[in-house]
């Protein structure tokens, strides 16, 4: 299908939308199993929509239209706790060019914790701090804050969590194999277990081997280089 990748956009950004509505008028009791499943499926569909702004900043969301791919990508990073595109575009074309070195801004040769902080305060602004109030001090005229903060705000930081490790920190900590130009390992051939960790950047090998290839398609391009393997 020629506009694939325009198709997915919206149907993540509509179902997160269309959930968030729904829960945050959602009568909560945490004796309720379904309020930690409804958390995790909101952080699902908030990474669906950091991975979406990511495949805009490739260029693979809407190849045909430079200009819908960039405000889609725009929109998603926005809706993302109001990253700025223009700044995650940048950061992320200097991580393909520069991997695992000093010049690689999502690269910390240190513990999950220090790392994922440097990583936080690599993309996070004052600016970004103080819409998401204003955001958060809106939406509470409407909405009550219990259920703004355990649908709106715990998915989002949930989100950057499966983001960082799944996307960030197992593909690139630790040693390489100096053959290994991409400095990028990618999970077990699993497509289940590949989607619901990271839309399939788990298979992190292949995204930076092929960019140009829109996240339904990595879980091709493992199975490609699985064969591969296996032939040598």
């Amino acid at each position: 299908m020629k506009n694939k990748g325009i198709l997915y956009a919206i149907s993540i950004i509509s179902l997160w939308l269309v959930a968030l509505v729904y829960l945050l008028n959602y009568k909560i009791d945490f004796y309720n199993p379904l309020v930690y499943v409804f958390v995790l499926v909101q952080t699902h569909l908030y990474t669906g929509i950091f991975i979406t702004a990511h495949d805009a900043i490739h260029g693979v969301v809407a190849p045909d239209n430079k200009k819908l791919n960039y405000w889609i990508g725009f929109l998603c990073a926005t809706i993302f706790a109001y990253n700025n595109y223009e700044k995650l575009s940048r950061k992320h074309h200097l991580h393909h060019a520069h991997v695992v070195t000093e010049n690689d801004p999502d690269y910390y040769n240190g513990n999950f914790f220090r790392w994922y902080l440097k990583f936080a305060l690599e993309y996070v602004t004052v600016w970004q701090i103080l819409f998401m109030a204003i955001t958060y001090n809106i939406l509470k005229l409407f909405f009550p804050m219990e259920n703004l903060i355990v649908f709106w705000e715990i998915p989002a930081i949930l989100s950057t969590l499966q983001l960082f490790y799944f996307g960030t920190y197992l593909p690139h900590r630790g040693e390489h194999a100096p053959t290994d130009k991409y400095k990028a390992r990618s999970q077990k051939l699993n497509h289940f277990v590949a989607f619901m960790s990271c839309y399939f950047f788990g298979y992190h090998h292949e995204h930076h081997a092929y960019p140009y290839l829109p996240w339904w398609k990595l879980a091709d391009a493992k199975e490609r280089e699985a064969t591969l393997i296996n032939e040598v």
